[in-house]
């Protein structure tokens, strides 16, 4: 199964960045949208895997996508990238689980790195449920 990662941004070029950089270096699926009010839509169907939301976007900011994504799925990693990351705001969209929170300009590097650690996170949270799961049905 190939993980699906949709990316919500307001700016075309960042939504391409992100894209490239994940696509050239993991199989993970990807699906953006520079469309707030669409992602909304999307996250109530569910099915994916990681969420990476811009904070500042015309109509809906990243906080009001990781509170519709709560509402849907716990579980699902949402990782908040910014270009006016303050102290508060980070705050605020760990406070509310945010898996990560990233300021732009960030290195290719370190958003792989952060997407590889959710990934990983969920996989481990999926299991832990399911083996919860089996043992509920054993008893």
């Amino acid at each position: 199964m190939t993980e699906k990662i949709l990316i919500i941004d307001d700016e075309p070029d960042m939504l391409v960045l992100l894209s490239m950089i994940i696509k050239s270096r993991t199989s993970y699926e990807v699906i953006t949208t520079s469309n707030p009010y669409e992602a909304l839509e999307w996250i109530k169907k569910g099915g994916y895997d990681l969420v990476i939301t811009d904070l500042k976007m015309p109509g809906v900011d990243g906080m009001e996508i990781l509170k519709t994504i709560r509402k849907y799925d716990e579980d699902v990693p949402v990782i908040i990238i910014t270009a006016y990351g303050t102290v508060e705001s980070a705050i605020e969209a760990m406070s509310m689980d945010a898996f990560d929170f990233i300021t732009k300009p960030f290195r290719k590097e370190q958003i792989l790195f952060t997407i590889d650690k959710a990934i990983k996170w969920l996989k481990t949270i999926r299991e832990n449920k399911k083996l919860k799961e089996q043992l509920k049905k054993s008893s």
